[in-house]
């Protein structure tokens, strides 16, 4: 078993966790009055932010926003939802370098990407993770999206890594239906290691299956949906479920049919700032959406009602 011995850390981490957009200011600064909303309603519905992941831009926000995003959303939640941040990039030292003032500004636990430049062996992966999970003051957590770092990390790896003290869990974006199967099944029989889902697609089902939680970018902009998702999975109402599931699909890809993965964050900015919620302002190297992809967007909003 983990250190965590107090509680089960199938109770201790579970639920909807958003990867939270990072809202920035036409000149490039942290927008932090829309950092507020956007953790204000991520309170109300009960979710769990994951900052500074794929969604939130991570690679590209300087370290300065990293700390005054990490601590508007601390201040916002006061210790009613559980903190998640990322730790993505190439330079190894720099991230742990960023786990002491991270966990300073509000994180809870830390979540970290393989570093995506070269193409790792299983063992350098399970080393970077057992070294990180070693120097991490926190609870650590596995993240695998092949999208981003062109590489997955193998399930016999996974399994190796969760008998680390630290590492309670793993937030898998990988859409590979077998080892989804694989990874929940070797969850399902430990009490010190959690399965999240990080192919939004897949929530119902997943958590149908036995995963503790889910991780959709469109609840972003959806937060009350997913939260009702997560619900009537979680009360064996799977037909309810797949429903709701249905509408989630439809609404995301609005902002994801036909785009890129950087058009399609640009175009889920761009949906919150129909509503009042962030501008649509991206961090380089993405950039924001043309006038015709915008056209599109409202084209397809204009639809869904």
């Amino acid at each position: 078993m983990k250190q965590y011995t107090e509680m089960n850390i199938k109770q201790l981490y579970r639920g909807v966790v958003v990867p939270m957009v990072t809202p920035v200011t036409e000149d490039m600064k942290l927008d932090k009055e829309a950092v507020a909303r956007i953790a204000q309603s991520f309170v109300d519905n009960g979710i769990h932010p994951l900052l500074m992941g794929t969604t939130g831009e991570g690679q590209s926000v300087s370290s300065v926003d990293a700390i005054e995003l990490i601590e508007t959303v601390a201040k916002v939640a006061k210790g009613k939802v559980t903190i998640y941040v990322a730790l993505t990039g190439t330079v190894v030292a720099d991230q742990y370098k960023s786990m002491a003032p991270y966990i300073a500004a509000g994180a809870d636990v830390l979540v970290a990407t393989l570093p995506s430049y070269y193409a790792l062996t299983d063992e350098q992966m399970y080393r970077y993770y057992t070294d990180m999970a070693d120097a991490c003051p926190v609870p650590f957590m596995l993240y695998n999206i092949t999208l981003t770092t062109h590489m997955s990390i193998p399930v016999d790896i996974v399994k190796r890594l969760a008998y680390h003290p630290n590492i309670v869990g793993i937030k898998d974006s990988e859409n590979n239906d077998e080892r989804m199967k694989q990874i929940m099944d070797f969850a399902a029989e430990r009490e010190d290691f959690v399965y999240f889902c990080g192919c939004a697609a897949n929530s119902a089902i997943a958590l149908e299956r036995g995963a503790v939680g889910i991780v959709p970018s469109g609840g972003n902009y959806i937060p009350d949906l997913y939260n009702k998702l997560y619900a009537m999975a979680t009360a064996g109402l799977h037909e309810k479920a797949l429903e709701i599931q249905q509408q989630t699909n439809t609404i995301c890809q609005v902002y994801q049919k036909g785009f890129t993965l950087g058009d399609s964050l640009a175009a889920l900015k761009y949906m919150l700032e129909l509503k009042n919620v962030c501008t649509a302002q991206m961090l380089p190297p993405l950039t924001s959406l043309s006038a015709g992809q915008k056209e599109l967007i409202r084209e397809r909003i204009a639809q869904l009602t």
